[in-house]
């Protein structure tokens, strides 16, 4: 009688129409385990044409419009005590058997662990990577499922007699189960098939993943049912990979998004993850959220990341509702993009990262590049910005940089870009290249060798697009400029100085074909070359430092005063050179710089005749930080919904969009979950996402620092575009020179020998 009362064991054993080919059955007996039953939908079923995989062509056929804004809950309790590294610490009042505790309490991980270390196969890597990677991981991924599923039910309003929700196909349709069987085999159909959601009457199958993964036997059992005449959705709560897109095209399934924002719950506590050195400006007030926390939780190495990656294989439940992993997240393009501050008054923040491939490229490097960020951002806020500039002259070992501006990791990225800067213009004039070939063909010929000035070339921020809401800044994009300039320096480079005498109008010529051929160059390899990222990250850094310093110069008040010790105390002490860069010298690249400016490090060849040395200097001057402001319109239509993910980010490494980029935010609140509302939608019949309201801006111009003392380099020469005044650089810049003629060794009639040598005991060619 309580089976009956309760109906928990009442099914419908005919099959189901459309599951066999045939003929159209009779409609089934409503049953068990309706979705309006479990969840609370309509009793009317919703029109086919509103839900997923069976909308009108249109650019919100295969994703829900303003998803981003609806936040669904789940408990995540394991997230709160992510930073315990001894188990020993533990009380186990009830002994080492895990049954004795509740999934998700400190007690059940240390005994879970436990007896995996006293089991055939233990863990091999620490306690804390097994509760972050496999437990914590694991939690998540079931509870975090199971709200995705109501948010997706609910949003669509799958109600009427129809919808079913997680179904077994062994008890909807026992004579399909064995076809199954007996075509996939007993090991695919072992566990049956379960549906989050079916409808019978329309023959859809949907199922619901609330990250960027799947199960593979999943998969095949749902290509079986779609070469059967069956329709199969998944819908996902982030972007699917390449290869995921890959599988469900090969298995004849369709996809979805449905980007809703997960708000897991959980409590802080002793163990939970936090920082006093990262983004927080009072170490006695520390950071939580998902950016300290995947990079914390990322492997070192390469090596490491593989390992770490191997060690997991095979024991994550649930994979396709798992959000992205430190693995899936190429680290080296970790960056400030967004700054700003809470409610309450604390700063607030997210990095963001490009994506990568978890199994062929793990992700790795994660709390270098993210501490790189934030002691770059703090370095930015407590010197004045006259000190952000760097000179690499050989005729100027004085004013390499400002101190303490020289016992920053700032600092050393500036010296050191415009260090790889010199090299890069050389290896861009090696005549084997493009640029170069071009480049020694047009410049002027003196007594017919090429004959090519100095050159003084720096690096510069172009105007950074940010846009400005009442929470806070979005930095959308901040590309840095190279200048250069015609310009001679007394110290003499090999050979003892310039054999050739240029005019006025040939020099012009010769810089006209030098910004024709290799500046865009080394201009396109600072911008998106690999080497140059470390400056990219520290200058984003610039822009979210100068969104803070203007606003607690308009109100002292803001980010609860934490601010007013800091901006422009000549205090970075607690943002040193850290790691293997401790010991950093600035004296040790000048020296470098020098030896190279009178050695040499490139020397060409070229048809027309004579050896030519490549030498040059240079400088980084980010004095100044332009920007352009972006429309709030502009901002919806090229990012929609990137408040609420970044909001989200803060306790969940968010998929943005189908950008490949994740989102990882912060703040030092220390406030547990809650990234924004979770709605509890009232049935409709239809979707009920509406877009929030962006908030007005409360800045619209950011003014452009003004330095507190006179920048102590000289004033710049004359004649040249991208000259300094207004807070440019002066002796700063890298200047390329290169001499033809200095050994005057004619090549034969028609050679073409190009040689690169390099000095110091390297290897020659």
């Amino acid at each position: 009688m309580a089976a009956v009362a309760f109906g928990a064991t009442v099914l419908v054993a005919a099959p189901l129409p459309g599951l066999h080919d045939g003929a159209e059955a009779a409609p089934p007996k409503p049953m068990l385990g309706r979705c309006m039953d479990k969840y609370g939908t309509s009793p009317t079923p919703p029109p086919a044409y509103k839900l997923p995989g069976s909308k009108p062509a249109g650019p919100n056929q295969w994703k829900t419009p303003d998803a981003e804004d609806r936040f669904y809950s789940y408990d995540h309790l394991a997230k709160g005590f992510e930073a315990l590294t001894d188990p020993g610490l533990i009380a186990l009042p009830d002994g080492d058997n895990p049954k004795k505790y509740a999934f998700g309490t400190p007690e059940h991980a240390v005994t879970t662990w436990k007896q995996n270390q006293a089991g055939a196969k233990p863990y091999a890597g620490s306690f804390n990577e097994w509760l972050n990677s496999i437990y914590s991981r694991n939690e998540g991924n079931n509870k975090r499922g199971n709200g995705f599923e109501s948010e997706v039910v609910k949003y669509f309003d799958l109600g009427g007699v129809d919808w079913i929700c997680q179904k077994n196909v062994r008890d909807l349709d026992p004579k399909l189960y064995k076809e199954l069987e007996r075509t996939l085999g007993k090991d695919v159909m072992k566990d049956g098939r379960v549906f989050d959601a079916v409808n019978q009457r329309t023959r859809t199958v949907y199922e619901v993943k609330s990250g960027v993964g799947y199960d593979a036997r999943q998969l095949k059992i749902d290509a079986e049912l779609v070469r059967r005449g069956w329709k199969v959705v998944y819908i996902n709560g982030q972007e699917p990979d390449a290869n995921t897109v890959t599988k469900y095209k090969e298995a004849g399934v369709k996809y979805y998004r449905h980007a809703a924002t997960p708000n897991p719950r959980y409590t802080v506590g002793k163990y939970t993850p936090s920082t006093n050195k990262l983004m927080t400006p009072d170490p006695n007030r520390p950071s939580f959220g998902s950016g300290y926390d995947m990079a914390r939780r990322s492997a070192p190495t390469p090596e490491d990341a593989r390992r770490q990656m191997e060690r997991a294989r095979g024991l994550i439940q649930q994979p396709g509702n798992g959000l992205r992993s430190p693995g899936g997240v190429d680290f080296s393009t970790l960056d400030i993009s967004y700054i700003g501050q809470t409610k309450t008054g604390n700063l607030s923040y997210a990095f963001s990262a490009k994506n990568t491939d978890e199994e062929t490229a793990p992700g790795y490097g994660g709390q270098e590049k993210a501490q790189l960020t934030s002691d770059a951002f703090f370095t930015w806020l407590a010197l004045t910005p006259d000190h952000f500039w760097v000179n690499l002259n050989p005729d100027d070992p004085d004013t390499i940089m400002k101190a303490p501006f020289d016992k920053t990791d700032a600092g050393r990225v500036l010296l050191e870009a415009d260090m790889e800067m010199k090299h890069d213009f050389g290896r861009a004039e090696d005549p084997k290249t493009e640029a170069g070939k071009r480049f020694w063909n047009e410049i002027t010929k003196v007594n017919g060798a090429p004959c090519m000035g100095s050159t003084r070339n720096w690096i510069v921020p172009k105007k950074a697009r940010v846009r400005i809401e009442k929470d806070g800044a979005y930095i959308l994009s901040a590309p840095l400029d190279v200048k250069t300039v015609a310009q001679d320096y007394s110290t003499p480079g090999p050979g003892g100085g310039m054999p050739c005498t240029l005019t006025k109008e040939q020099t012009a010529h010769n810089m006209d074909v030098y910004r024709e051929t290799i500046l865009p160059v080394v201009q396109k390899q600072i911008n998106e070359d690999a080497k140059y990222a470390d400056l990219r990250r520290v200058y984003k850094a610039r822009i979210a430092a100068e969104y803070v310093r203007q606003t607690v110069a308009e109100d002292p008040k803001a980010f609860g005063g934490s601010f007013s010790k800091i901006i422009d105390s000549d205090q970075v002490k607690r943002w040193p050179l850290r790691g293997k860069n401790s010991d950093w010298d600035k004296l040790t690249v000048w020296k470098e710089m020098k030896r190279s400016y009178t050695e040499g490090d490139f020397k060409y060849e070229i048809p027309v005749g004579g050896e030519v040395w490549v030498y040059t200097v240079g400088g980084v001057d980010l004095t100044k930080q332009p920007q352009q402001k972006v429309s709030r319109t502009v901002f919806r239509t090229e990012k929609p919904n990137l408040p609420s993910v970044t909001k989200g980010s803060r306790n969940e490494a968010l998929d943005y969009q189908a950008t490949g980029t994740t989102v990882m935010g912060g703040d030092d609140s220390g406030n547990a979950g809650g990234g924004g509302p979770s709605p509890s939608p009232t049935p409709t019949g239809k979707p009920t996402g509406k877009p929030t309201a962006t908030p007005s801006p409360t800045h619209t111009t950011t003014p452009q620092p003004t330095p507190s003392a006179t920048t102590p380099h000289p004033t710049p020469s004359t004649g040249g575009s991208g000259g300094g005044g207004g807070g440019s650089m002066a002796d700063t810049g890298t200047q390329v020179l290169t001499i033809a003629g200095l050994a005057a060794a004619l090549l034969a009639a028609g050679g073409a020998l190009v040689r690169f040598r390099r000095r110091h005991g390297l290897n020659s060619q």
